[in-house]
Order: C-alpha cells, then structure tokens, then sequence
C-alpha cells in the first residue's frame, strides 16, 4: 500500500511579496510545476529564531538562483494571537532579510487556529513541508537536515 500525501489547495488570506507588499492570496496553484519550500514559523518561537529561520536563510541563499524551487514563509498562529500578528510577521521578513512571499494564517476568523496547520497536519512550529513538482508532499517535520537538504534541492530542474 502507497501512502502518497498531496498537498491541498492554500486557505490563507492575508500575504505579502518578497519585498513586503499586500498581494492576493496566494494558492498551492501559483507554483504549480515548482518544487516547493514551505516554512512554518510563529514571531515568538524560540525555535524559530535559533533554528527555523537560519535553515530556510541558509536554503534560500543557497538555492536562490533556481528558478524551479518556490520558497513560502507562513505564520501558522495556534497560539499566542496578540503577539504573532501580521505586523510581527512583517518584522521576521525583514529581520531575517528573506525576498520570498510570507502569509499570515491565524485562522478563519484571525484568532483561531492555523487552517495551514489543520490542512496540512502540522505539529507547532518551526516546521518544513516540502512539496514535489507533482504536489507531493515529500517531508513535513520539525527537524530537517538542511545540508542533505540543499544537496537534494541542487538538482531539481
């Protein structure tokens, strides 16, 4: 029995480029025929800051020139609402000085939890999910070995 797991279509309303600017949502679809890099972070976590995010500045710095690798930055707030707001996700894209589009999940009605986390199982934060061209969802823990990871992500075309 194959326990293939496809990713679901993004239920996230509030997002911004890579340079900070309000966009329309953004959906699964918007890189469909990417490999995709997603990052799971909350602005309080500890772990975020000690470990999440110089993984995925690490990854991007590394694999930035790729154009078939799509990196995503979403707050999944479960936790905590009136300290991981949008603003507060706004200053993690700055401090961290990462171009890439981020989200803002809080759930449907902005204090509730995550819907990323509901749809895709997510455990708490940081977390990576990695999702093939296919919209197969590789990976998806809170540990990732960035190095094996950057190795493996060098020969996507």
């Amino acid at each position: 029995m194959n326990d293939i797991q496809f990713a679901k279509e993004f239920i996230i309303k509030h997002w911004v480029d890579g340079s900070g600017n309000t966009i329309e949502p953004i959906k699964l679809s918007t890189f469909s025929g990417k490999f995709k890099v997603i990052f799971c972070f909350q602005s309080w976590c500890p772990g975020c800051h000690t470990v999440g995010f110089p993984n995925l500045k690490k990854m991007v710095t590394a694999l930035d020139q790729n154009p078939n690798i799509a990196f995503i930055a979403i707050q999944t707030v479960f936790e905590g609402f009136e300290e991981n707001t949008y603003e507060k996700m706004l200053e993690m894209q700055k401090k961290y000085e990462l171009n890439i589009p981020f989200g803002h999940d809080a759930g449907e009605d902005d204090k509730s939890t995550s819907n990323f986390m509901q749809q895709f199982s997510t455990g708490g934060t940081p977390w990576f999910i990695l999702i093939d061209q296919k919209d197969e969802i590789l990976f998806s823990d809170f540990h990732i070995n960035v190095d094996a990871a950057i190795e493996l992500l060098k020969n996507i075309e």
